[in-house]
């Protein structure tokens, strides 16, 4: 079979649109993570609705670092999240989100800049999360063009995290 070349044209896009997106190298959100410390729990069901995101089990008070320098978007006290983080990347391309924090680092404010790797909170279990289950529920949305912070595209963490222990190796 021959294929017009206005068909082999359309490959790349058809191709584009079904790939992932290409995330920045992220820092590790909990220092000293190891691969073994992950799970990928993207597709999952919790409480009646797809996980996308990754739950990082730490001791209540780890420090939680962000992933990528940007800006504190939002801060957000939810029934599910508790006591929650935004942060946009400088490119304002991606949204990351920290959830179940006991605290956030002294001083942070929305719209402050953040560097990769600064102390933005501390993990516990606030929101929905079991007491007994300490951890940083992390996420990542791709943002549209309104920039919403609350309005995204899910994206699987868990490659991006894997790719960012193994740098630290």
């Amino acid at each position: 079979m021959r294929i017009p070349v206005w068909a082999m044209l359309l490959i790349p896009v058809v191709l584009a649109g079904d790939a992932s997106p290409v995330l920045p190298d992220l820092a590790l959100p909990i220092e000293g993570m190891r691969v073994t410390d992950l799970r990928d729990m993207f597709a999952e069901e919790h409480n009646g609705h797809p996980h996308e995101a990754i739950d990082i089990m730490t001791r209540k008070g780890t420090p939680v670092h962000a992933v990528v320098t940007g800006t504190i978007q939002k801060l957000f006290l939810s029934k599910a999240g508790g006591i929650t983080i935004y942060q946009f990347d400088r490119d304002q391309v991606y949204c990351y989100y920290y959830a179940h924090l006991e605290r956030y680092a002294d001083g942070l404010e929305e719209g402050m800049h953040v560097e990769r790797g600064e102390v933005v909170g501390y993990a516990d279990s606030t929101g929905n999360a079991s007491p007994l289950a300490p951890h940083l529920h992390f996420a990542i949305f791709e943002l549209g063009p309104e920039k919403h912070w609350w309005k995204g595209k899910a994206i699987n963490p868990y490659p991006a995290l894997v790719a960012a222990v193994r740098r630290k190796q």
